[in-house]
């Protein structure tokens, strides 16, 4: 999912936000604890479903509408615990033996990714199915996993000069195709809702491709901008799949819309136009072909790359913004959600070029959202004994260890790194099962 790593934004009084998987809630995170919010009437309200009181968390991450959320805190980064928010218990928890840069979910896998390393759990009963070991040094923790079960693939950087895309098979565990995506390393990944597709942007941040993710072949070229390089923050498909939403450190945010149709016409596959439309067509076909045949190759490659479909100007830079394009009460709509505290809602246009209507900014630091608070107690375990430790991590008493045998060796590794349990994993309840499968319904409530 989608994240902001670094805490400095807490030190400044600013906020931690998230969106799940199909964009149907957002996470929000203070130095004072966390929220949950449903999407749902986004255009007018901001219904808060959950509210606790906290440490100062680094990650959170919801598993789609269900109640089962990952935290990591910045007083315990090495610790991820895995939470019932509705039932307001604590599942388990695992700690690891360096600092978690990022968590991610799906109904099949939970993925914990350190400097250089990921771990894959199977998220039924929180075993560590596989280990990828090795990987190149990834310091922000860069990463993405598929929300689709059907095609559930974890991607990571495969090199930390070039920016290469390691697609792995997180339900077969290997390795599924490398993608040669950019010259510079990679800044951004993000999988499309099917998991069929793949789009990256490298730390230069001019270009974004899209491929397919199970054969790498290139898809669709976005161009940004010309002008300048940037750091692209934000990289996200919409649910629909026909657009992709990009933020950066700049005060622009862009939509592209990714026009399949056209990518089959110009393949020859199927094309219904009419004679005029296809003569046009042809024109420009042949006329780029003559123009670029005597341009050198970075020029051509700029005539071939599709714009912004739409933009949208925020106040000022170097504010970090999460985005989203989801459609909500059957109107498409653009979310943007940013550390300095606020949730802009947008109207996406139909024709390009146009201007997206700002519909509605929300505070996120206003505790007033139409939900009641929920007093959390002492979290009780549900299903899954706590206390996990992988990879040797402090904090778990040796005395009470036991191996465990689950993790197996991925990239760079021999399948034999310990993995010690502390009083076992037991079979989940089914309380726990519910939660997973998302038939737990989730609502505010009090405790």
């Amino acid at each position: 999912m989608m994240s902001l790593l670094g805490r400095t934004d807490v030190d400044a009084g600013e906020v931690f936000v998230n969106f799940n998987q199909n964009i149907t809630s957002l996470a929000v995170a203070t130095s004072g604890g966390y929220s949950l919010y449903s999407l749902g009437s986004v255009d007018s309200t901001l219904d808060k479903i959950y509210h606790t009181k906290s440490d100062e968390l680094f990650l959170i991450e919801r598993l789609f509408e269900s109640s089962l959320v990952a935290i990591v805190s910045q007083r315990a980064p090495r610790k991820l615990k895995v939470c019932h928010f509705k039932k307001q218990s604590e599942i388990c928890n695992y700690s690891y033996a360096n600092t978690i840069l990022a968590v991610k979910l799906n109904r099949e896998r939970l993925i914990v990714c350190l400097e250089e390393s990921l771990y894959i759990h199977n998220i039924q009963d929180m075993k560590v199915v596989h280990t990828i070991r090795d990987t190149p040094c990834n310091p922000q923790g860069l990463c993405a996993l598929s929300s689709s079960s059907e095609h559930c693939y974890l991607a990571y950087p495969g090199s930390v000069t070039a920016g290469e895309v390691q697609i792995f098979d997180a339900i077969n565990l290997h390795a599924k195709t490398m993608i040669p995506a950019h010259d510079t390393p990679l800044a951004a990944l993000a999988f499309s809702p099917s998991g069929t597709e793949i789009a990256t942007a490298s730390e230069r941040g001019t270009v974004i491709r899209v491929f397919s993710s199970q054969d790498g072949s290139r898809l669709f070229e976005l161009r940004r901008g010309l002008k300048r390089c940037v750091s692209i923050v934000s990289l996200s498909f919409s649910t629909c799949a026909e657009y992709l939403v990009s933020s950066s450190n700049t005060e622009t945010v862009h939509i592209f819309r990714l026009d399949r149709s056209a990518t089959e016409t110009a393949e020859g596959h199927g094309s219904k136009q009419s004679s005029d439309d296809w003569m046009g067509y042809s024109f420009f076909r042949f006329l780029s072909k003559t123009v670029t045949s005597y341009l050198p190759t970075q020029v051509t490659d700029v005539f071939s790359q599709g714009r912004a479909f739409a933009s949208v100007t925020l106040p000022e830079a170097g504010v970090r913004r999460m985005c989203a394009i989801a459609t909500i009460q059957k109107q498409l709509r653009l979310l943007i959600a940013s550390q300095d505290g606020y949730l802009y809602v947008y109207s996406i246009p139909t024709v390009e070029g146009a201007e997206c209507q700002l519909i509605k900014r929300h505070d996120l630091r206003l505790e007033d959202h139409y939900a009641m608070d929920i007093k959390v107690d002492s979290p009780q375990t549900l299903g899954l004994n706590s206390g996990v430790s992988i990879g040797g991590a402090a904090g778990v008493p040796p005395s009470s260890a036991s191996a465990a045998g689950a993790g197996t060796g991925g990239s760079g590794g021999d399948g034999k790194s310990a993995v010690s349990v502390t009083g076992g994993v037991d079979k989940p309840s089914s309380s726990y099962a519910s939660a997973v499968k998302g038939d737990d319904p989730v609502g505010p409530s009090s405790a």
